[in-house]
């Protein structure tokens, strides 16, 4: 069995006090999902304050980002080798909003998908644990795209490693129009889209792909977790919003938990 997976993506938020009243409320109530793996991503600049209040918890942590080169001159980029450092065991790779901001400058998809596949090789060199993210567009939900878009990375990723190499990562479907939005695919929605990820994987190795963990992620709250959770092919969520509301995210943990 799959071990459940939560990761909260505090995105640009939080400040020295509020992120220690969430850390201090979730690790008291962390012995209700003892059994699942959790992690938490901050930004960059407080991952030393949720190492020191986290270590020997069980609640593990991550970056929302990390370079695709492992040192130079790449002002603002945080390498793969920095993050030991921090004791960092996870990091979200191509999340949708790290996207958007280079679908301004116009680059071609395929190109991004070479990116994350580049990130991801890095990353997993490294020790580390790669959440990579993959999802689609509104325009390309309303164009029907769903598996064109999921399919185009998931070929990138196993052209780039081979699909046994997926077995040190965790995927995260998270529809792009769902998120931050108040908008979540229907379990029944997510359960096929990731069904149709796992059967791609398995194509190449079945072994990979019967272990793989991946998760949902678009807008994930406590009233909807135990929804998806329950479907066969989601083990667990990414979430957003809901991560920096510590009632929520521990019930989020809670539905997982359940799924054991």
């Amino acid at each position: 069995m799959r071990k459940p997976l939560v990761a909260g993506n505090w995105k640009m938020n939080g400040t020295s006090a509020s992120n220690q009243k969430l850390l201090e409320n979730m690790l008291a109530s962390a012995a209700d999902f003892s059994g699942i793996d959790v992690a938490i991503f901050p930004p960059a600049v407080y991952l030393y304050q949720v190492k020191e209040a986290l270590t020997g918890s069980g609640i593990k942590w991550g970056t929302q980002n990390v370079s695709s080169y492992l040192e130079g001159p790449y002002t603002g980029e945080i390498s793969a080798s920095m993050l030991p450092d921090f004791n960092a065991q996870y990091t979200l790779i191509g999340h949708s909003e790290r996207r958007c901001l280079y679908d301004e400058l116009d680059i071609d998809q395929l190109v991004l998908d070479k990116l994350v596949a580049e990130k991801y090789q890095r990353a997993a060199a490294s020790g580390l644990t790669p959440i990579i993210c993959i999802g689609e567009t509104p325009q390309e939900h309303d164009q029907g795209k769903t598996e064109e878009v999921v399919l185009r990375l998931l070929d990138t990723l196993i052209a780039h490693q081979g699909a046994k190499a997926l077995s040190r990562t965790v995927l995260a479907y998270e529809p792009v129009w769902a998120i931050g939005t108040g908008k979540s695919a229907s379990p029944e929605w997510a359960q096929n889209v990731h069904q149709f990820m796992r059967e791609r994987v398995a194509k190449d190795d079945p072994e990979t792909a019967a272990n793989l963990r991946i998760l949902y992620g678009g807008s994930v709250k406590g009233n909807n977790a135990a929804s998806l959770f329950s479907k066969s092919d989601i083990d667990g969520g990414l979430v957003g919003g809901a991560s920096l509301i510590a009632d929520e995210f521990i019930k989020i943990c809670q539905a997982a938990a359940q799924q054991i």
